[in-house]
């Protein structure tokens, strides 16, 4: 029978890509999707919440209504998970990202708020929602440094590399 990419079948490589690279592919995916799952844990358990986010360099960063149940999660316990990934065509387009944080929420004002806010672009939504450009959001920003990341890319495999990599901050 005819198979359409041989190099997925047998065990898979355990060969490491180098940092440099590792990062790239990372990038790579973070800068071609907008929507993350992000995973929080609160007195009523997980919950798992699709997100848009923005990115810079390795800090995923989205806005969220005040007291929302994943604001009201992360007050308690600022350890988050966020999954992002590409859209699956077959095992060998599968790409994706665990990264793994400790979120902070700040408000305009606090240190590093001028630092991240630039990045969200929150000029679409106001228009789509008929409201002021003259008029920015004021509402909470959170921001997650990546602790570590999982990256998962089958396509790796074809290059005789791991199709799992950890990336961890220098």
């Amino acid at each position: 029978m005819p198979v359409t990419n041989p190099w997925l079948a047998g065990p898979a490589p355990t060969e490491r890509l180098d940092r440099d690279r590792l990062s790239e592919r990372i990038l790579n995916l973070l800068s071609s999707q907008n929507m993350c799952v992000l995973a929080t844990t609160g007195p009523a358990g997980p919950l798992a919440t699709p997100v848009r986010y923005f990115h810079l360099d390795f800090t995923l960063m989205f806005t969220a209504a005040a007291g929302s149940p994943k604001l009201r999660n992360i007050a308690g316990d600022p350890r988050v998970s966020v999954g992002v990934f590409a859209p699956l065509v077959g095992q060998a387009s599968s790409r994706g990202a665990q990264i793994f944080g400790e979120a902070r929420v700040l408000l305009p004002g606090d240190d590093d708020f001028a630092t991240y806010w630039p990045a969200v672009r929150w000029q679409s939504d106001h228009v789509e929602r008929s409201r002021s450009l003259d008029d920015p959001p004021q509402g909470p920003l959170v921001v997650i440094p990546a602790g570590r990341i999982v990256y998962t890319e089958h396509w790796l495999r074809r290059d005789g590399y791991a199709p799992r990599q950890v990336w961890k901050p220098a």
